[in-house]
């Protein structure tokens, strides 16, 4: 997909064919702002299989699976087999697991590491545990390859609820091995942030404002800048949106649908440290509340808090395998949320049954661009006529809604959950169908085959980067950007060196009208604007496909 999707993936294959693991770049501008262990990832995926789209998410997809293993194995040693698996099951068809990893983010990596770590951190400190050392230095492993992943957060956050599970639980921090292990730590992650100093001067600035025009350096950017004034609101550029902190934290409850009907069931147990299972309890409820805690005081966007879905999934996977009334009240709700779903999705259905669906389905779909920093910013945009085009992805989600209200109704205990689960993996069949479908307006992969299939000339996209970031990744080449000297290679773009790759519409219009060769990508709501820059005739439509346009001048 466009935006951050393909970003993502052609700074890896810029990284495997430039030779430079450690500053990142888009377009020749240094892409200073996040960690570059993703990157590395992809890029030895891609010199692996080659730089396919495909081979881009086997590393993200190898990280969900390996995050809901763990989850199981966690929970089977915490809780018990049963447990473990329901554990695993829990976070495996989650919303938000799936949700969350349909781009190219690193949080189900950095939610992998942090789990690591503090299942380390409870092993080391377990007083039967045989070798509790190699526990300890797992934790600072995993927390050195988190930094190398998100930043900071990967040791705050567990570094935050180990402290309160050692203050509630009056625990030996030295099992822990401080010294040596922190030791490690800085051997795993410490000579990325070293190299991308030196790399990037100027190396050290505390300038505690941020504004437009100013370029202070790779450590300014990075520790200063992309976490200190992140989480005060106060980072420019400001390329991000947040969510109200009443949302962030009631949107837990469809992240984790449909097992959030079994939160009640969740809170039942010891969670005193006199066990095994009161030790795992314990730990969990720190997890989670100093993750949740934390974003309650910073800005906030969906996907942050998926760093406590581990958590979230033992505690939910130890209720269930207890059973009782709270979790025969909690499958039925499902049951009766399923059957609200078959019958509104069936109604969507018998709907649009008339409707005509020619194109694709962009031109079904209403606007809302301010909201598409948000996950679920697109879903603004659906229309009824929309629907029309989604038949197919409908039928499958009424039938995924149909087997889990068949399921939660005429099922109990173990195959009920498994009914549950299955809805859950058909629906999610139906998300994937769904995607394809909105692809065009989603991506821009036709545009980039049109471009590739056309004679030689230079690229012009209009506004930023990311506006059409997969064109760049399936034709693999530079562009100059129309009026794109915003969001997140603005700061890059004053930096020593940085290519000069900006045009503003007079200068557009001087390469436009004269005998070189140029293509233009932009939104087809923008052609009124280039027939006043460009006569008629030199606007030659090559490929209009979800709402943009490719247009050259020849």
């Amino acid at each position: 997909m466009d935006d951050v999707d393909a970003v993502q993936a052609q700074i890896a294959r810029n990284m495997l064919q430039s030779g430079d693991w450690v500053t990142a770049r888009l377009d020749g501008i240094p892409y200073l702002e996040k960690s570059p262990l993703k990157y590395w990832m992809m890029a030895i995926s891609f010199a692996i299989f080659g730089a396919h789209d495909w081979a881009a998410r086997i590393p993200l997809a190898l990280s969900a699976i390996a995050l809901s293993w763990l989850t199981m194995r966690f929970g089977a040693w915490a809780f018990g087999r049963k447990a473990g698996f329901y554990a695993g099951l829990i976070l495996a068809t989650s919303v938000g697991l799936f949700l969350f990893t349909r781009i190219q983010i690193p949080d189900a990596a950095l939610t992998l590491a942090i789990a690591i770590a503090l299942w380390s951190f409870l092993r080391a400190l377990e007083p039967d545990e045989p070798r509790p050392a190699l526990w300890a230095w797992l934790m600072w492993a995993s927390i050195g390859a988190g930094l190398l992943l998100k930043g900071l957060i990967a040791a705050l956050f567990p570094a935050g609820t180990a402290a309160l599970y050692l203050f509630f639980a009056k625990a030996d921090w030295r099992r822990l091995r401080p010294f040596s292990g922190m030791a490690l730590l800085l051997t795993v992650a410490a000579p990325w942030y070293v190299l991308a100093t030196l790399r990037n001067p100027p190396f050290v600035d505390f300038t505690m404002h941020s504004e437009a025009g100013s370029y202070r350096g790779f450590f300014w950017f990075y520790f200063i800048n992309e976490h200190l004034l992140r989480f005060l609101n106060l980072r420019y550029p400001r390329d991000y949106n947040t969510v109200p902190r009443f949302w962030f934290w009631v949107f837990h409850l469809l992240w984790l649908f449909p097992w959030s009907a079994y939160l009640p069931a969740a809170s039942r147990g010891e969670f005193r440290p006199v066990d095994r299972a009161g030790r795992a309890r314990l730990l969990a409820i720190c997890w989670i509340g100093f993750v949740l805690g934390f974003f309650s005081f910073s800005t906030t966007q969906e996907y942050y808090s998926m760093p406590c879905y581990p958590a979230l999934a033992l505690l939910i996977g130890a209720g269930l395998a207890g059973g009782g009334k709270p979790v025969a009240r909690g499958t039925r709700a499902i049951a009766i949320v399923a059957t609200v779903g078959f019958a509104v999705v069936t109604g969507i259905l018998i709907a649009v049954r008339s409707i005509a669906a020619p194109g694709d389905i962009s031109s079904a779909l209403a606007q809302n661009p301010d909201l598409y920093t948000l996950s679920l910013g697109h879903m603004n945009d659906l229309t009824l006529a929309a629907f029309a085009y989604l038949r197919l992805p409908l039928a499958v989600a009424a039938i995924a809604f149909l087997v889990g209200a068949v399921s939660a109704w005429r099922l109990r205990g173990d195959l009920a959950i498994l009914g549950i689960a299955l809805m859950m993996a058909i629906f999610f069949h139906a998300a994937r169908l769904a995607l394809v479908r909105f692809d065009p307006y989603l991506g821009s992969r036709p545009l980039a085959e049109a471009l590739n299939a056309a004679p030689p000339g230079r690229l012009v996209v209009d506004d930023q980067y990311y506006s059409f970031s997969s064109v760049f990744f399936y034709t693999n080449r530079d562009a100059l950007l129309l009026n794109g000297r915003v969001n997140n290679l603005e700061y890059g773009s004053y930096a020593p060196g940085a290519p000069n790759i900006f045009l503003n519409d007079a200068g557009f219009a001087l390469l436009w009208n004269g005998q070189e060769r140029y293509y233009l990508l932009a939104a087809a709501t923008a052609m009124p604007r280039f027939e006043k820059l460009a006569a008629k005739d030199r606007l030659r439509v090559v490929l209009a496909s979800g709402g943009k346009v490719l247009v050259t001048n020849d």
